[in-house]
């Protein structure tokens, strides 16, 4: 039979009636002043009792054992004065609202024997609430919560907790310690002995059939909540303040996590571990953890894989403000023997507002791939207060990061979001089925040199969303950017080209080519490509954006390469067509077609570029090779020098039908070497056709081809607007784009 708790050293006082009063700043301290936060006057407490109103308070200590099933009631003031111990055989319910004052120290804490059972039925907006009963709280200030259960640990049965004196371990995995809901412990971990002190919440082989949910600790001493073995599972848990490691489970627990949010802790924000005696003990410490955030700054690690670790499967996991990642010592044989082995996986990591000194890992083994970072969301908002800690939990920051980092693969739907600057410090790869949707106004800043690109799998999309007053800038994330700083944006379609199906990339490593001339990898507009072009390999480097076999069902609209180091922009077969295209400083040359690119080119405006201003060509290993690039291109500017012309016409160039084509300070205008014998073919077929064509301030020498066929009927000479307004900037291009002036 259940009863209201009135025995057990309850300490009856006296009731208390609180009566309002206005402030008055001339009222002297002796006097009740009701609302100034202090005791004086005839106040019997703060702000109440004497002249103020009162409020009926009734206060009850608790300290002992409880043997019989017994309730509380939350409209009480609960004292803890000493250990209060739930026996075998018995429970404790603890009702929503209810709050917990703890003075007694190390010696004050709440225990709950192995075979007894407690009840914390908080909720949202009422949680239950242990804390400090002290004027002015701090950690350590009394001991913690302490459950033991029956279910198993490497620690072994009957083993005595390392604070509390509690016996746990048994065998019984799916053991009920009672239901723990909407719990806040606040100012715990007060010292047990000088190598031992209280968490927030202890859970000594605690069963599966325990509900654990919902539950915080906040400025704690040590450890916010651990696991010691068992296999209760954690969801909704938040960690703040913590004096050692926020969250740490060790000793075979086989629970899972989900949804945990960590933040200030002096240590590691999650300490995972197997055994501190014996890594290889069993069970082994296995666990499966998703939708974490850890928000430092942290001195061991957002995870420390730890005295043999253990299998530990981790995905969306959210660091910010780490200034390392997961720390593995190396001389932890067994954490790295169980790295080796593939035993810890984590994937979707993210990194944000990283400080200078950051590092990953320190893992110093050979699997360096256990790791994968992509777009994660963490506890549910990143750094920001996830939406289900909202109203029973204190301490949480709602101010989001700044800044993250971008770097593994995209598996599903993600979305950036503009007021983030994003740091890409790797291969950032959208896969097979996925989408990126990068919204109008998003930076991203590379610094990860070749290694740093954007990639777009065949069966992938991305959605860059800029506008005219808003564009998507990649660019370099150096202090003094130059070109070549980091690779570029590559995608990969399934529509035709003249090299083949599925064949592979030349930067980036990814598979394009097929048979699907409409296929759609997403939509590109207000896209503006800064300082790439790094080296991918001895004759191979980036361009601002390759389009890979990339299909007509995709948007490819108002893009700009500036001060690249290679191509600014390139075709490589595919049927997508390019329309208001920049082109400003390119290493090599500024826009370039190839391998059987049957799409279309309306107002593209170059200038600087080192070598060709368009590049056009079939295949540089076969230039009758099928499908020929077949292109109609119109409104085009180029503003030199040149080294390659102002159109090189190369490698069998292919059928060109290009109208409006203004030239400015070139000295060639359309290349063609002699020894290209299937693009002189075409020519003299009239594959090749430039109607009207413009030299405008001729650089000095000017040759309008350097063609040596019969046909040079191919060019028609004549006033042209180009791009829209001859060598000056284009209406279109104002606003999103920069260089041209």
């Amino acid at each position: 039979m259940k009863k209201r708790i009135f025995t057990l050293m309850l300490g009856l006082s006296t009731l208390v009636f609180v009566t309002s009063c206005s402030d008055d700043d001339t009222i002297p301290t002796n006097q009740p002043t009701c609302s100034d936060g202090i005791k004086n006057g005839d106040e019997t407490d703060i702000d109440c009792g004497g002249s103020c109103t009162a409020c009926a308070t009734e206060s009850v200590d608790l300290e002992g054992d409880v043997t019989e099933d017994t309730t509380l009631d939350a409209t009480v003031a609960y004292n803890l004065t000493g250990a209060y111990v739930v026996k075998s055989g018995s429970s404790l319910t603890i009702p929503a609202g209810t709050t917990i004052k703890a003075a007694g120290g190390t010696a004050a804490f709440i225990g709950v024997e192995r075979g007894a059972q407690i009840f914390i039925n908080g909720t949202a907006t009422a949680p239950v609430v242990m804390t400090s009963g002290a004027a002015s709280p701090s950690a350590g200030d009394w001991g913690g919560l302490v459950i033991a259960g029956d279910a198993p640990t490497n620690k072994g049965n009957d083993v005595t907790t390392e604070v509390g004196d509690l016996t746990y371990g048994g065998s019984n995995s799916s053991d009920d310690s009672g239901d723990i809901t909407y719990l806040r412990v606040e100012y715990t971990g007060a010292t047990f002995s000088n190598d031992k002190e209280f968490n927030g919440v202890s859970l000594f082989g605690v069963g599966s059939g325990t509900k654990f949910e919902n539950v915080e600790s906040y400025m704690g001493g040590d450890d916010g909540i651990e696991f010691f073995g068992g296999s209760v599972s954690g969801v909704n848990l938040v960690s703040i303040g913590s004096g050692d490691d926020s969250i740490d489970f060790a000793d075979g627990w086989t629970g899972s996590g989900s949804n945990w949010y960590i933040a200030q802790g002096a240590k590691a924000g999650i300490e995972g571990s197997n055994n501190g005696d014996d890594g290889n003990a069993t069970p082994v410490t296995t666990t499966t953890l998703s939708n974490v955030t850890v928000v430092g700054p942290v001195t061991e690690g957002a995870l420390y894989f730890k005295e043999g670790g253990g299998n530990f499967t981790i995905d969306n996991f959210y660091v910010s403000g780490a200034d390392l990642g997961i720390k593995v010592k190396n001389t932890d044989t067994e954490a790295n023997a169980r790295i080796d082995a593939d035993n810890l996986t984590i994937t979707n990591i993210q990194f944000a507002d990283t400080p200078a000194e950051f590092t990953a890992t320190d893992y110093a083994g050979i699997n360096l791939d256990f790791y994968v970072e992509g777009l994660a969301t963490g506890a549910g908002n990143g750094a920001a207060a996830p939406d289900w800690a909202a109203g029973w939990t204190i301490g949480l920051s709602n101010s989001a990061s700044t800044q993250q980092n971008l770097a593994g693969v995209v598996t599903g739907d993600v979305s950036l979001d503009a007021n983030i600057e994003y740091i890409l410090t790797s291969g950032f790869v959208v896969k097979e089925g996925g989408s990126l949707t990068i919204p109008a106004g998003t930076t991203i800043k590379a610094t990860g040199g070749t290694a740093a690109f954007i990639g777009v799998e065949k069966g992938a999309q991305i959605f860059i969303n800029g506008t005219a007053t808003a564009p998507v800038v990649m660019t370099s994330g150096s202090d003094t950017p130059a070109a070549g700083d980091w690779g570029g944006l590559v995608i990969a379609g399934n529509a035709p080209t003249n090299k083949g199906v599925n064949v592979t990339t030349e930067v980036g490593d990814l598979t394009y080519g097929g048979n699907e001339s409409t296929d759609d990898s997403g939509d590109i507009t207000y896209l503006r490509v800064e300082y790439t072009g790094a080296t991918f390999s001895n004759d191979k480097e980036f361009n601002g954006v390759s389009l890979f076999g990339v299909g007509s069902g995709t948007k490819f609209e108002n893009v700009e390469s500036y001060m690249g180091g290679d191509d600014g922009i390139e075709f490589f077969g595919g049927s997508v067509s390019g329309v208001n295209l920049v082109s400003i400083g390119s290493g090599d040359d500024s826009i370039d077609f190839a391998d059987g690119w049957t799409g279309t080119g309306t107002n593209w405006y170059i200038k600087g570029g080192a070598k060709a201003g368009i590049e056009g060509s079939n295949n540089g290993d076969d230039g009758d090779a099928t499908p020929v690039t077949t292109t109609t291109l119109a409104n085009i500017t180029v503003v030199g020098p040149v080294t390659e012309g102002a159109l090189y016409f190369k490698e069998g160039g292919g059928s060109f039908t290009i109208t409006n084509f203004y030239t400015s300070g070139v000295d060639l205008g359309v290349k063609v070497k002699d020894t290209d014998a299937e693009a002189s073919v075409r020519i003299e077929a009239n594959a090749l056709t430039i109607n009207p064509m413009q030299f405008d301030n001729p650089a000095t020498g000017l040759i309008q081809t350097d063609y040596t066929g019969s046909n040079l009927s191919f060019i028609t000479v004549g006033e042209t607007t180009g791009a829209g307004n001859g060598a000056e900037e284009p209406t279109w291009a104002a606003g999103w784009t920069v260089g041209i002036n």
